[in-house]
């Protein structure tokens, strides 16, 4: 009963945000999301998650049930969606977002659909909560973005729908083989199925699920949605778009794709390597060019995302683990990033790196946080961001020294463009929209701090996840093997 009060327990809180319209929509949601992540702490509990498993029957004659479980690899995401909530929410204090009752509604509803995916041990539980994931981040998005919202949500939306489709249809064609009168969607049993089709099937299906997948994350040549909507979301839309709902189309690629399809693998993985490592270098490139911070971060984003997918593409225990812990340290990076900047918008009403700077004289902690945020995003020794590179890296150049050795252009590239965008935003002149600047207030400080220390942390003390997620690796890749 645990994970389902950890699955439901958002949706019902934002429901209720949405229709009773509180006075105190904030304070009721942080709480709520506090109250979340502390369940979620306890189900994560080595003891309490050993064989924690909820089943109930959801629709016997076809063999689907409504099946929730926790293992080392979901476990990193569920905590990872518990952990960074609160954060989103904290995140509109002082701002018109902490006062509307149905924009933060809509951001616990799309906790719930998050966690549905992560916790789905049913195919087709794990289908219905990544489609449905898409329905809340719209609404934030088309309801509460930018210029030309509208049309740039709309294009999000297809995009994906029609990427899930070819995961519906590749989803229905190795349920029907696997056996019995009425089958099974559990993800076990769809291991062996897909593993015993023949190598011409599993490559087709394996590129149902690519595409699917890849647009979700997303990979290049399938990333063109991403940065409009990036943009123009609101920032919590961005955080939840950018720190977690992306990691559904890696954790798909891992729970998935990987133990289904080792054939196919064997037939496009190398190509999808360097699709990968195309998008690594062509995000790189394109984030130094922009002049807006927000675009920025958005293509840093996928750039980074094109590591973990070749990372996870190696099959190996330090590319499933170096993409594990990326994903958590990215979410906890591009969520504080993100924040940043919408607090140098508040105050400036501008995004644009040349009409910043000196900021650094009006607020230390913003500078300090901002420092060890991005120093975390491009991998600095001691950062939470250069453990899962590290691994990554190592995994990719253990697999084909070549595409290993172009891989590592992206610390320097990433370099280039992380300091330009500080340099260019709080150091120097103060420039006439900062030179009256404000300093954080006690809210904004409550959520970079915490922050700031969990990419300290996560950098000095890597086992601690590393040894949660080893034993589930371990037996994924044995079962690849």
């Amino acid at each position: 009963m645990l994970l389902l009060f950890i699955l439901l327990f958002p949706l019902v809180m934002g429901a209720g945000l949405m229709l009773a319209k509180p006075s105190k929509p904030f304070a009721i949601a942080l709480a709520g999301s506090i109250l979340e992540a502390i369940a979620i702490a306890y189900a994560l509990c080595p003891a309490e998650s050993a064989g924690l498993q909820f089943s109930q029957a959801w629709i016997p004659e076809a063999g689907i049930s409504f099946t929730l479980w926790i293992d080392g690899i979901n476990g990193i995401l569920i905590g990872l969606t518990g952990l960074l909530v609160p954060f989103i929410i904290g995140s509109t204090n002082n701002s018109d977002k902490s006062e509307n009752a149905s924009y933060l509604g809509l951001i616990l509803a799309m906790q719930t659909a998050l966690l549905g995916a992560f916790l789905a041990k049913d195919a087709f539980l794990f289908y219905f909560f990544f489609e449905a994931s898409l329905l809340p981040i719209y609404f934030l998005a088309a309801q509460y973005g930018g210029e030309n919202r509208t049309a740039i949500t709309f294009k999000f939306f297809v995009y994906t729908l029609f990427g899930s489709l070819f995961l519906l249809i590749a989803l229905i064609y190795v349920y029907l083989r696997t056996p019995g009168e009425t089958h099974s969607a559990d993800i076990e049993t769809l291991y062996l199925t897909a593993r015993n089709l023949s190598a011409e099937h599993q490559g087709f299906l394996f590129l149902a699920f690519f595409i699917a997948f890849a647009i979700k994350m997303p990979v290049f040549p399938f990333h063109t949605w991403q940065p409009d909507t990036y943009t123009t979301s609101p920032v919590q839309g961005s955080m939840l778009l950018g720190g977690i709902m992306l990691k559904m189309g890696t954790y798909g690629m891992i729970r998935l794709v990987i133990p289904m399809f080792p054939l196919g693998i064997a037939q496009w993985g190398l190509t999808v390597s360097i699709l990968s490592i195309i998008g690594i270098i062509y995000g790189s490139v394109i984030a130094i060019q922009q002049k807006d911070a927000k675009r920025l971060l958005a293509y840093s984003s996928f750039a980074h995302v094109g590591l973990m997918a070749a990372g996870i593409m190696t099959q190996s225990v330090d590319g499933i683990q170096g993409a594990l812990y990326q994903m958590l340290s990215h979410g906890i990076n591009l969520v504080g990033l993100f924040f940043v900047i919408e607090v140098i918008e508040r105050r400036t009403k501008t995004r644009e790196l040349a009409q910043l700077g000196g900021i650094t004289q009006s607020s230390y902690v913003l500078t300090v946080a901002f420092i060890v945020l991005s120093l975390g995003s491009v991998a600095l020794p001691l950062t939470n961001g250069f453990i899962g590179e590290f691994l990554l890296l190592k995994s990719v150049f253990d697999q084909e020294m070549y595409l290993g050795i172009i891989s590592g252009i992206t610390i320097i590239l990433g370099a280039v463009y992380t300091l330009r965008l500080i340099q260019k935003s709080i150091f120097g002149n103060v420039s006439k929209v900062t030179k009256d600047f404000e300093d954080l207030v006690l809210g904004e400080k409550l959520v970079l701090i915490p922050l700031i220390l969990l990419v300290i942390l996560g950098g000095l003390f890597p086992q601690f996840v590393l040894s949660f997620s080893a034993a589930s690796v371990e037996k994924l890749v044995a079962l690849l093997n």
